[in-house]
């Protein structure tokens, strides 16, 4: 294996790969310093007056938490079941005989060898294989609190309201983590294709995904208004 072949590979993948894990590392540390910045720390608020709202007066809204939370399962449901397929396929490739055509070598950079090939797929099988757990574990926990917040609320009680919170907010952050996981194999599907497609399309995520997890500066300044109230 000579190094000229597989540098781009060993260079531009990894950087793709530190940039995406250094914006989540941001993300994190927002949602944990400044919660109101982001949507995360704003649905995880927000979650928690629901689950105090529902459980006020839960013979008449135990319908409405039940479709709440199946749409949560569904959603859990169908991620986890596109994960375990696209798994299987790709194990399906990975332990047949089947040989990749190389059209484009000549315009794609990288290396095109069968252990590289073989090192995408793997790859790739890995981080659905950690999707598919997440999400599993996400229905897991939304099951038991489908359960657990249809209890009696009495003195003596181990299922609290603080209690429920944690499960619902375990289910949805494995929902999230599973959801995220499952979008970092977007940038090594294009790796099947070279390394410079796999940096190009990191960066040209996190725009979006900033658009997607901060919340806009007048929204901002109301919801810590609002906290300082409270």
């Amino acid at each position: 294996m000579e190094w000229r072949s597989y540098y781009l590979d060993m260079m531009l993948v990894p950087v793709a790969y530190l940039v995406n894990v250094a914006y989540h590392v941001w993300l994190w540390h927002k949602t944990r310093t400044q919660p109101f910045s982001t949507t995360i720390g704003i649905n995880a608020h927000a979650r928690r007056f629901w689950v105090t709202a529902m459980l006020k007066d839960i013979e008449k809204k135990n319908i409405l938490v039940a479709q709440s939370l199946r749409n949560l399962i569904m959603g859990s449901t169908l991620m986890a079941t596109t994960a375990i397929l696209l798994s299987a396929g790709l194990a399906a490739v990975i332990s047949s005989t089947y040989s990749v055509k190389r059209p484009l070598d000549d315009v794609i950079y990288g290396a095109h060898s069968e252990f590289m090939i073989a090192l995408k797929y793997v790859t790739l099988l890995t981080i659905f294989l950690f999707s598919f757990f997440c999400h599993t574990q996400s229905i897991r926990f939304l099951n038991q609190f489908t359960i657990l917040i249809c209890t009696q609320q009495e003195a003596t009680s181990l299922v609290t309201p603080d209690y429920l919170t944690e499960i619902l907010e375990k289910g949805t952050v494995l929902n999230t983590v599973g959801n995220r996981i499952f979008y970092s194999a977007i940038p090594l599907l294009l790796w099947i294709f070279g390394p410079v497609l796999v940096l190009l399309c990191s960066i040209a995520m996190l725009p979006v995904f900033y658009n997607l997890d901060f919340v806009c500066g007048k929204v901002k300044m109301v919801l810590n208004d609002k906290s300082d109230l409270v």
